[in-house]
Formats: structure tokens, sequence, C-alpha cells
């Protein structure tokens, strides 16, 4: 029966949640990237203080934090307030990947046979991206990939690919191909919640000494 809160600043919009096994019980949203830092430790806070004395921090098993990749501060805002709540509390990390996350969300309007693309805008004609099929299985690791007209072409010749984020809209204007689907469905704190409540069920924790966000480039910023 794990109670987990779960930080999410790698985006344009932050939330932090309480979920038990996997359950959405609480969660505050901010839509300001801008705002992060200043935002989160008093959204979490709240969000104690308006669970009525039924989630308080001393009973999280676990803080589960969206790595990246993301925006560059967003991330060392989430990573840094994880981590501090970790040593302070004594309990595990559980470190979860955006596009994963993302492709999780476009696999909800998927068929089995389709594989997932999430898109991250990562500035210029640059995204961050993975290629998953069905099963959540890498099959392009992620990267920052610079878009062209030839980007997928092989795994385009035999699939449909469902394309998904904020760098989906590039990609969009580059490529004609029929086996090319375009979604706008993007992670939700359920999504977190459910994924969280996975690894935390295989054990699955990061050492918090070690580990870093994900940021895949030395910079990105959504106000460069």
């Amino acid at each position: 029966m794990a109670l987990i809160l779960h930080i999410d600043t790698a985006t344009e919009q932050a939330s932090v949640s309480i979920a038990k096994d996997g359950i959405l019980l609480h969660q505050r949203v901010n839509n300001r990237a801008i705002d992060h830092a200043a935002w989160i430790h008093t959204a979490i806070r709240e969000m104690i203080n308006s669970s009525d004395g039924l989630c308080q921090l001393k009973d999280m098993e676990a803080v589960a934090v969206v790595a990246g990749p993301g925006s560059y501060t967003g991330l060392r805002v989430g990573m840094a307030t994880a981590k501090g709540l970790c040593y302070a509390l004594k309990i595990p990390l559980i470190s979860l990947n955006t596009l994963k996350l993302m492709a999780r969300a476009i696999k909800k309007e998927a068929i089995p046979s389709q594989l997932l693309c999430p898109m991250l805008d990562a500035r210029r004609q640059e995204v961050f991206t993975a290629l998953y099929n069905f099963d959540l299985e890498e099959l392009v690791v992620p990267c920052a990939m610079i878009l062209d007209n030839h980007s997928f072409s092989d795994w385009l010749s035999t699939n449909h690919i469902i394309f998904s984020g904020n760098g989906s809209h590039k990609w969009k204007l580059l490529t004609q191909h029929d086996n090319a689907i375009f979604s706008d469905v993007f992670y939700i704190a359920s999504d977190i919640a459910a994924m969280a409540a996975a690894a935390f069920n295989e054990q699955e924790f990061s050492d918090i000494a070690y580990t870093d966000p994900v940021y895949l480039k030395d910079f990105y910023s959504y106000h460069a």
C-alpha cells in the first residue's frame, strides 16, 4: 500500500501529487514554467495541509520525480527537491523518464501494431525524442535529434507511428508520410502515479547520491 509523492517540473506544466498504490489522491498544478522554482515547495505544503492530516510527509514511502528530458532549470528544481525530501525522510527515490511517460499517455489511443514517438521541443529544428513499441520497449533510445525530411523514414516505411508532444508540430511540417499519425495527447498526474507505483512494486529505485537529471544536451529552456 505504497504512498508516493510525485514531483514534475520537466515541462511547461508542473505538478506535485500524492497517490496510494497508483491511485491519485491529491494534486497541485502550475502552468507557468518560469514560476516552478518558487511554486513547488508552497504547492507541496498546501497539498499536504489540504489532506486534513490524512497524508503527511512522514507517511510517504517514496518520492518519484520526472527526471527529464525537458526544461534545464525545471529538471534541476524538481530533482533537487525530490532528493532533499528523500534524504530528510530516509525514503527511496524513483526516477521517471519524460519521454516514456509521454509514450505511456499515447498508448491510451494506440493499437498494438502502432509505434509511439514522443517529441519535446528542444529549440530550432531539434527535439528530444525516442521510439517505443506498444509494450513501451525502447526501439530508439532517448536522444536529442535534429529533424529533417528523412527522420524516421526507415521506421515509417513499415510501421504506423503516433507522434505526440510539442516537438511533433515541427515534424508535422516536414513529413507527408501516410504512416505518420499525430496526436495532442500528453501525460497527466495519473500517468505519473501509475508509472511510479509500478516502479515501486519492482523496487526500481535510483541512487540518491548519483542520480542526475536527464538533460540529453547541455542546456535547454522554454524561455531562451
